[in-house]
């Protein structure tokens, strides 16, 4: 279920197949999943559940998926050096430079001005987009919330550690911290930085995938009690 949620498998069209979540066969499309996943994680590519590949899988995560679903080829799209687009590149529309974004109501205040300097690190790095706060939640480009559970939209929480926060390509605009989470702002041990995470969903706000620089933001993988610009 992990691989299929992260872009790595997908049962839907195998025939031999019934009940995924019931089928513990282990056979050439788990085992090519498995690769895949090793391969992208710069792990040993054994194609076997072993302890490393164990160990990166717990590990708290952006919920976004790192790729398209049944891909196992070892070249990402548009792979170019720190970053990647989205598949099919989707982005605001031509002119559109400027975004608006807002908290919803059970955002907590204390954290409203690390993401707003998140924003504004944004701005400075794309030398494009400028950002401002908008009066209300319905009318933002960007709409930023706590929340917990599932939401409906394929990606649910899954409470303390594995997702801590997703949020959707252009022109989406929704961004999702999980409520479950210890959050706080800068190194603390074991909790996430809100900034940090920020400066990661925004970059999937404005239309970045996941890259496969383990020093690039858009990392998919946190540590707790660590911060990352």
């Amino acid at each position: 279920m992990y691989l299929s949620h992260f872009g790595y498998l997908n049962y839907q069209n195998a025939p031999n197949v019934t009940n995924p979540n019931e089928d513990d066969h282990f056979d050439e499309e788990l085992e090519a999943a498995i690769k895949s996943y090793q391969d992208y994680y710069y792990l040993n590519v054994t194609g076997t559940l072993d302890e490393p590949t164990v160990s990166k899988m717990v590990m708290p995560r952006c919920g976004f998926p790192d790729k398209e679903t049944h891909q196992h080829n070892h070249k990402p799209l548009n792979f170019v050096s720190h970053y990647r687009y989205f598949p099919g590149r989707p982005k605001w529309p031509k002119g559109k430079r400027h975004l608006t974004y807002a908290f919803g109501f059970r955002f907590p205040t204390r954290f409203i001005p690390a993401v707003e300097r998140a924003f504004r690190k944004w701005a400075i790095a794309s030398r494009y987009f400028t950002f401002s706060r908008a009066e209300s939640l319905l009318s933002a480009d960007l709409q930023i919330s706590f929340s917990r559970g599932n939401l409906g939209d394929g990606f649910p929480f899954d409470g303390p550690g594995g997702v801590l926060a997703y949020a959707f390509g252009p022109t989406d605009g929704r961004f999702y911290y999980d409520a479950d989470e210890n959050w706080v702002v800068g190194a603390v041990p074991n909790a996430y930085d809100i900034e940090t995470i920020a400066l990661h969903e925004i970059g999937h706000l404005l239309g970045l995938d996941h890259s496969r620089n383990k020093y690039a933001i858009m990392w998919p993988t946190f540590d707790s009690s660590v911060t990352k610009g």
